[in-house]
C-alpha cells in the first residue's frame, strides 16, 4: 500500500489507526494481495520448477541452541545455487532456517521478521518463544495452497527461551503443524541422514563448541548421501551457515570460524573414512 502524498502529505488512515499487534492481520485487512497465501494461482499445469533449499539442522546444549544449514539450492537434478543462505535471525533471541521453495521461503522469513518487530513496537514487549513459534505456524498454514502445487516451505525454528532459560527447537509440516523437538532436529531432503548422524553423537551435556561441531558433522553426513545437500566446499571456500543463540542473543559464526569447524570434520573423516567413532571428543 502506497502512502497518499499527492494531497495531504499524510499516510492513509489505516496506518494511523490503532489495531492488532499482528502485521499479518493488518495486511489481511488492508492489502491482502501482499500476503503469499492470498495471491491468485494459475491452473495447475504440472510440477513447478523452482530452486529449493535443502538441509537444515539444529541442536540444543545447556545454555542455548545451534542452528545451521548447508549452502546448496537445487532445481530438479541441477544445482541452482552453491552459496545460498538458508539461516536467518528472526529477532534478537531466535532464528529460522528454510527448506523448500527458496523464493517463497525467503519471503516468508522477511514477513516473519517484520511480524515480530511489529508486535514488539505495538505491545512494547517481545513475544514469548512459544508465541513466535505459533506465529510462524500460522504463516506456513497460509501457504498451504502454494504447497499443494509443489511450492512448499518447511522451516526449522530455534531460539533461546528467556522465560525457561534454555534453548528450544520447533519443526513444522507443510500444513503448519508444529512440534517441539527434544535435543536436536533436521528438515529438508537430507534430514533423514542428518538426524541419524545426530542421534548417535548427541548428548544433553554438550558444550557450545561440541554442539557446533555436531551440526556441521550432521550436514557433512547428509551431503555424503543426499545429492541435494551441499557439503563443505574447500575449493570455493563455501562453508555451512552456522549460528548460535544464547542468553546473549543471536550470533552468526564468521566464515573463518565455520571453515575451522568444517576442516576439523574433514580431517577427522580422512583419519576415519568409515565414520567417526568419537567426533565430539
Amino acid at each position: 500500500m502506497e502512502a497518499n502524498t499527492r494531497s495531504t502529505g499524510r499516510l492513509p488512515a489505516a496506518f494511523l489507526t490503532p489495531g492488532s499487534s499482528s502485521f499479518m492481520d493488518f495486511l489481511s485487512d488492508h492489502s491482502p494481495d501482499m500476503l503469499p497465501g492470498k495471491r491468485s494461482l494459475p491452473p495447475l499445469q504440472g510440477a513447478v520448477e523452482a530452486p529449493h533449499g535443502t538441509t537444515i539442522v539444529a541442536a540444543s546444549f545447556p545454555g542455548g541452541v545451534v542452528l545451521a544449514g548447508d549452502r546448496r539450492a537445487t532445481m530438479g537434478n541441477m544445482i541452482a545455487q552453491r552459496d545460498i543462505e538458508k539461516v536467518f535471525p528472526a529477532d534478537e533471541y531466535s532464528a529460522v532456517g528454510i527448506a523448500g521453495t527458496a523464493g517463497l521461503a525467503v519471503e516468508m522469513v522477511k514477513l516473519f521478521q517484520l511480524e515480530l518487530e511489529h508486535f514488539e513496537k505495538v505491545e512494547g514487549a517481545q513475544l514469548s518463544l512459544e508465541g513466535k513459534a505459533n506465529r510462524l505456524s500460522t504463516m506456513i498454514r497460509s501457504n498451504l495452497a502454494m504447497a499443494m502445487q509443489g511450492l512448499a516451505v518447511v522451516p526449522l525454528f530455534a531460539g533461546y527461551d528467556v522465560d525457561r532459560d534454555k534453548g528450544r527447537i520447533f519443526s513444522y509440516d507443510v500444513t503448519g503443524g508444529r512440534s517441539e523437538e527434544n535435543g536436536y532436529a533436521a528438515t529438508g531432503s537430507g534430514s533423514i541422514f542428518a538426524r541419524g548422524s545426530m542421534k548417535k553423537l548427541y548428548r544433553e551435556d554438550l558444550t557450545e563448541q561440541q554442539a557446533l561441531t555436531l551440526v556441521v558433522q550432521a550436514l557433512y553426513d547428509a551431503a555424503d548421501d543426499d545429492s541435494a545437500t551441499g557439503g563443505p566446499d574447500v575449493a570455493r571456500r563455501i562453508y555451512p551457515i552456522v549460528t548460535v543463540i544464547t542468553d546473549e542473543g543471536f550470533r552468526r559464526l564468521t566464515d573463518q570460524e565455520s571453515s575451522e569447524i568444517a576442516r576439523a570434520v574433514l580431517e577427522r573423516r580422512l583419519e576415519e573414512p568409515d565414520g567417526p567413532r568419537a567426533a565430539l571428543l
